[in-house]
């Protein structure tokens, strides 16, 4: 058996290993920097990068009220998670430039969700080729930059649209 070695991994570990809770209502409690990962707040839900993306960009659109599945939320919630979902695509497509996307929303444990509490909407950049044998067989995924790399330029970009998206909400 191979290892691919992570140490920068064990600081975050040690830091939320006894965090109770719900990690996106503590999310959004805090400000926006790279340690929390939000990209956007909306009227009615924001945007944060996954904390253990699939691939590089990988970004979650959450509504502010907190509930376990879609069907809860009010209609203009669900509309500006779409909207912020529609937003996303089009900021990662100038960063990063990807050939595909995967949009969902897993609901339940039995579905996938990793945090079941939160209803939740991934925005996933996809490229040919980026499952590679290090994810098939290796159960490791390899990314080309570091989270606060990948905030940076989102959210760079996002504070270029951002201004599109707010007039078009007023």
């Amino acid at each position: 058996m191979k290892y691919l070695w992570s140490p920068w991994r064990m600081t975050y570990i040690e830091k939320h290993k006894d965090v109770q809770g719900c990690a996106f209502c503590r999310a959004m409690e805090q400000p926006d920097d790279p340690d929390n990962l939000i990209i956007f707040r909306g009227q009615r839900a924001f945007v944060i990068l996954n904390r253990y993306p699939y691939t590089s960009g990988h970004l979650m659109v959450v509504p502010y009220v907190h509930r376990s599945s879609l069907e809860m939320l009010e209609g203009d919630i669900r509309g500006e998670v779409m909207e912020l979902a529609a937003l996303g695509i089009t900021v990662l497509r100038q960063v990063y430039n990807p050939q595909g996307f995967n949009i969902g929303i897993n609901i339940g444990e039995a579905a996938g969700a990793g945090i079941t509490e939160h209803v939740h909407l991934h925005v996933v950049p996809r490229w040919a080729g980026d499952t590679s044998f290090m994810s098939s067989l290796g159960q490791t995924r390899v990314l080309p930059e570091s989270l606060e790399d990948s905030y940076r330029r989102i959210r760079e970009e996002w504070s270029k649209k951002d201004k599109e998206y707010v007039e078009r909400e007023t």
